[in-house]
Parts: C-alpha cells; structure tokens; sequence
C-alpha cells in the first residue's frame, strides 16, 4: 500500500508523468487537489509530505490541512503565494524552480507583446474582419528610431530581453535594478539609472522584477505620470509590481501609447478588469514562461527537488533557510 502523497494544487499541468518518472524510486503516489473550496479537506484527508504548486496561494489553512508535510516547490520563480514565514516556523521545507531555461520564452513574448501593441495587430485584425480597410494612418504608429528601453529588473530574462530589442533598433538600454553592480552593467551594456530616470525616458518600459514588499506597485500613478505619450508598458512578470488602475487610467486618458500584459494581481483575471477595456491594451493568461520544452524541464526540477527532501537532504533551490 502506498504511504506517502505527492499533492499537486490545481490548476498545474496536462499531465504528471514527468513527476511520477523523477519520484518513481519511492513509495508514494502523486495525486492532482482541485483549486478551489475544497481544496483544504482533500489535503486533509491525503495528508502529503510534498505539495506541489503554481498559483494558488499556501498559506495557513493549506499548511494546517497538512501536518505531515516536509516540503513545498514553487513551480517556477516567484514564491510571493507562499507563507515562507509559517513553513519556516513548522520546520517546511520551501524551494522553487529559478533555472528551467524559460529565459528565451519570457523574452520573446515580451518583445512579442510589443509589436503587438507598437503595431496594433490585435486592433486592425478586428477593424478588417469588421470590413474596414485603408486605416492605417487613422490611428499614430510611434517611430522608433534611437529608441531606449527600460528595464524594471534586469536578470537572466531582462538580459535576453535587451537583446531581442536591440535587435529591433532600440540604441539604448537603461536598467533599474539595485542588484546589478556596475561591472555587470559595463560588460551587458546597459546603463544604470534611477527609476525616475528610466521613466521618463524609456519608449518601451518592460518589467523584469520579482514581487516583493519593496517591489509592489513599483510601476504606480506618479511614475506612469513621467512616462511620455508615446511609451508603451510591457509586464511580464508579477502583477502586483504594477498600479494597474492608474496603467488603465493613463491608457483611456491617452497619456500613454499602450501596454502589454501578460500578468494581473488577481489571477484569473476578472471580467470587468479595466485593462480589459483600456484602449490599445493586448493582454494574455500568465503564459510567457510557457513551451513544451520549459514545461517539461519545469515539471522535472520541481520533482527532483521533492526527490532530494525524500532522501534526507536540502533542496537545492531552497528559498527560507533556518
């Protein structure tokens, strides 16, 4: 009889075969919980030693639910849905997965989202399957040309991101990051600026950063304020680091040219969300991480690191050390 679960907080994944090959060795069973009310009685009555987790939020009812539980893994980069605190305090292991080589990804569905927005597609598709034709100069283009981006974080991905823009014709990179010192800064060739800085320069601001106290609403109304009419915002990371009501008021008022969303603060986005409704605004469902090549590497860290806590050891990627 199996002893031990593997319990993974929907929504995750089409399919757990990946998880199941990594754990095979021991003696457990790797069992999806629907994310929703009675997510907490299901893990009450499974008991897991392992939980496994994209979104949804581990918090106190979720680790009370689970008295045996050794370890949770993020499944990718941000841990800002798990209470490291309370894990801490219970002895849980926490871990998450920063290196599943999304990097090219996460750039390219920044860079996409750009032109999308630089170029109206989404717009025109509409107004020429509306029979529309001939539109082009009914609605401003902004020229590009010595055009500088803005990067809010500037890690692995803002790095790949910079590239991918440069080849665009974008002459200039400026970056807000405190954690980039000014060797790796020389050696990228991008030049450090304040936040202010970045903001009223930048043609394309593209977030990079992840979601902490420090970070939250990082992107707010003074900041969007200084940005020029023709800047375009572009987030790819967490929600939360933009005020997205004042992203949306700048949009409707017309201060600002556009944005592309690939992240909210509250996940599923709601209906009446007003990004949904702000005028040149393409939005998608938290899916630039997203290929089948860095879903299958995902999905086999995340495991391996509940493989090393089965054995008796750390993660390797553990991320609220005692």
């Amino acid at each position: 009889m199996t002893s031990q679960t593997i319990a993974i907080l929907e929504p995750g994944y089409a399919r757990y075969d990946t998880e199941r090959s990594v754990l095979a060795q021991h003696d457990v069973q790797v069992l999806s919980v629907a994310g929703d009310v009675e997510a907490v009685p299901a893990l009450q009555a499974l008991d897991p030693v392992a939980i496994l987790v994209r979104e949804r939020t581990v918090d106190k009812s979720v680790i009370n639910a689970c008295p045996n539980l050794k370890v949770v893994v993020r499944y990718g980069v941000g841990v800002d849905n798990l209470d490291l605190d309370l894990l801490r305090a219970r002895g849980i292991y926490a871990a998450n997965v920063p290196d599943y080589g999304a990097e090219t990804e996460v750039s390219e569905h920044a860079l996409a989202l750009y032109l999308a927005v630089q170029r109206r597609v989404p717009s025109r598709d509409i107004e020429i399957r509306d029979g529309k034709w001939g539109i082009g100069q009914a609605a401003m283009i902004p020229n590009r040309e010595n055009a500088i981006l803005g990067l809010i974080g500037c890690g692995k991905i803002g790095l790949k991101a910079a590239e991918k823009f440069r080849a665009l014709g974008f002459t200039k990179v400026m970056v807000f990051d405190p954690y980039m010192t000014d060797e790796n800064a020389t050696t990228a060739d991008v030049e450090k600026v304040d936040l202010d800085t970045l903001c009223s320069s930048a043609d394309v601001i593209s977030l990079h950063a992840p979601l902490t106290p420090e970070t939250h609403h990082i992107l707010n109304a003074d900041r969007i304020a200084q940005m020029k009419p023709t800047s375009i915002v572009v987030n790819v990371s967490r929600g939360g680091l933009v005020d997205e009501a004042a992203l949306a008021e700048a949009l409707v008022e017309g201060r600002i040219f556009g944005a592309g969303i690939d992240v909210f603060e509250q996940e599923p986005v709601s209906q009446d969300h007003p990004l949904l409704k702000s005028p040149n605004t393409v939005v998608s469902d938290h899916a630039a991480w997203y290929s089948e090549r860095s879903v299958a590497v995902l999905q086999s860290n995340a495991a391996h690191e509940i493989d090393r806590v089965l054995q008796g050891q750390a993660p390797q990627s553990w991320v609220n050390p005692w």
